[in-house]
């Protein structure tokens, strides 16, 4: 894996390659400002990077990334919501037109809300991954009841679970309600499998996950 020597190497091969080859893009935002029309809510998972899966260009999505790639439910109560500030900045002051949740395969956060474990060692009471993967009890529950807690069917049904419930969540915020009711937001959810390097879309008419061509 890189030290940090080895990502100065990479910072100056794209200062040498990428850079110049994407100069214009990046003086257009640095004299505009950023306009994305997408928001992606993806997991910090080092295997999955959203702008190298969906090949796009600086400026072109707003990123948001997480353990599991969770939204909290909309509260009122004071507290630190950094995911919440998220989506608030990209849906009211950018005002993008897409929210895309994407989960993904083989997800440690996933796998402990089902297995109650974070890589074979208990996740504890009242810790930070503790508290924030409580977020999937109420999704983990059927999915335990059906597939068990074990075992690759198991995760992967977590973690299409995860993104669901994640898409509820969002639905709590009473704005973004409010404009995909009125048609100027879309929410989505996408599954991005790993071990095939094949994105899932979740269809609105099945809740089926289908691969994208």
């Amino acid at each position: 894996m890189p030290e940090y020597a080895e990502l100065l190497e990479g910072y100056r091969r794209f200062r040498k390659g990428v850079y110049p080859r994407q100069r214009e893009r990046f003086d257009q935002t640095a004299a505009e400002g950023q306009n994305p029309k997408v928001m992606i809510i993806g997991c910090s998972d080092s295997r999955v990077d959203p702008a190298q899966i969906f090949d796009v260009d600086p400026g072109e999505i707003f990123v948001v990334r997480n353990v599991a790639a969770l939204v909290p439910p909309f509260e009122t109560k004071p507290g630190l919501h950094g995911v919440s500030a998220a989506v608030e900045f990209a849906v009211q002051m950018l005002e993008i037109k897409q929210v895309v949740v994407m989960g993904h395969g083989r997800c440690g956060g996933c796998a402990a809300a089902l297995t109650q474990n974070f890589n074979s060692k208990p996740l504890g009471e009242g810790g930070f991954v503790a508290d924030w993967i409580n977020l999937l009890s109420e999704a983990r529950a059927p999915v335990a009841r059906k597939h068990g807690t074990a075992g690759r069917k198991a995760e992967l049904a977590m973690e299409f679970a995860a993104i669901r419930q994640s898409l509820e969540n969002l639905r709590t915020f009473p704005w973004i309600d409010e404009k995909e009711r009125g048609g100027k937001l879309k929410l989505r959810g996408a599954h991005f499998s790993i071990s095939e390097g094949i994105l899932y879309s979740l269809d609105e008419e099945t809740g089926a996950f289908l691969p994208e061509d």
